[in-house]
């Protein structure tokens, strides 16, 4: 992590003008840490390495190696969305008083009330963490690895387990307690210092809501004389560069292009999926996601940006050379 930042440490100034995949990058096999989580490491060498470097870097997980799952209990001060929004795909009738819901904490504890499970807030059993901002990181271990859950934010209109709680996993990363920001630190509770294994309602309840990341089937034998499909896989090596420069623009607040990038990247992504090469609902979510990480407090206007211009490129569908 950058030093006092909860963000990961810039690219080099290689990585920052060269757009690459992260699993391409020259500067992993030279022990560098470029494209945050991308270079997560269990190599102790490499981490004193890292820190005889930069004594004040701070820590973070890389969920989807770990095979975490963490829920982000925010507790920031935004106005509340209507009731149809604050538990997706849970009808709250209007009786139901909601009168002093104010955060990620309530609408956690109204998903448990609602299925008469403990409320994953007080859960003493597994690593739990206060954040510098009031909110709370509640950690756990994917028992079933073999099933993938994509990381959100509590205000996603696509995927989202509740208002103001993100959840961190395959993709995304956690900021490790004990790390010291500008804000604060980020201290554990309890005696608990383990996750524990995700409970079976919450496994349910990530299903329900879009959070498993489907594996890619496997081709079989294209029938004689039908054309063949494009490749996503392709395509989605040519538009991960252009996310990892968003995800990029969270190390600094101005200065960076944001706007310009989310929209370059977007507008790519919609004339890739208008091609056949993506899966423009899978782009999308990848797209906020990013945007999210980088500019997290204005995630209305980045939906906004990415829906425009995912609508502009897909009406101009995008056949790179060398693609088929």
């Amino acid at each position: 992590m950058a030093p006092g930042r909860k963000t990961p440490a810039a690219n080099c100034e290689q990585c920052r003008v060269r757009s690459h995949e992260p699993s391409d990058c020259p500067c992993h096999r030279q022990g560098k840490w470029c494209h945050g989580f991308h270079s997560a490491t269990t190599d102790l060498a490499r981490i004193e390495d890292w820190w005889s470097r930069e004594p004040r870097a701070g820590v973070a997980v890389s969920c989807g190696p770990a095979h975490l799952v963490v829920l982000d209990v925010d507790a920031h001060a935004a106005q509340v969305p209507d009731r149809d929004r604050l538990l997706p795909g849970i009808q709250i009738p209007e009786q139901v008083d909601l009168s002093g819901l104010a955060s990620g904490f309530d609408t956690l504890a109204l998903l448990a009330a609602y299925r008469k499970e403990a409320n994953p807030a007080e859960d003493e059993t597994t690593l739990r963490v206060r954040t510098p901002s009031g909110g709370l990181h509640i950690w756990y271990v994917n028992s079933h690895p073999a099933v993938r859950y994509r990381s959100s934010t509590g205000s996603s209109p696509r995927t989202a387990l509740a208002w103001q709680v993100d959840v961190r996993a395959h993709g995304g990363y956690i900021v490790a307690p004990t790390t010291r920001t500008s804000a604060g630190a980020y201290t554990p509770l309890g005696e608990v210092r383990d996750p524990a294994p995700l409970p079976a309602w919450l496994s349910a309840e990530l299903r329900r809501t879009g959070h498993v990341i489907q594996a890619t089937p496997v081709p079989g034998p294209r029938p004689a004389g039908r054309a063949r499909l494009p490749r996503t896989g392709a395509g989605q090596a040519l538009l991960q560069p252009l996310i990892e420069t968003v995800r990029e623009c969270a190390a600094a607040a101005e200065g960076t292009g944001f706007t310009e990038k989310l929209n370059r990247a977007a507008y790519t992504a919609g004339g890739l999926a208008g091609a056949g090469y993506l899966n423009q609902a899978e782009a999308r979510q990848e797209l906020t996601e990013a945007a999210h990480y980088a500019r997290p407090h204005q995630t209305r206007r980045s939906e906004t940006i990415i829906d425009a211009a995912l609508s502009a490129g897909a009406s101009r569908p995008f056949h790179p050379k060398g693609l088929a």
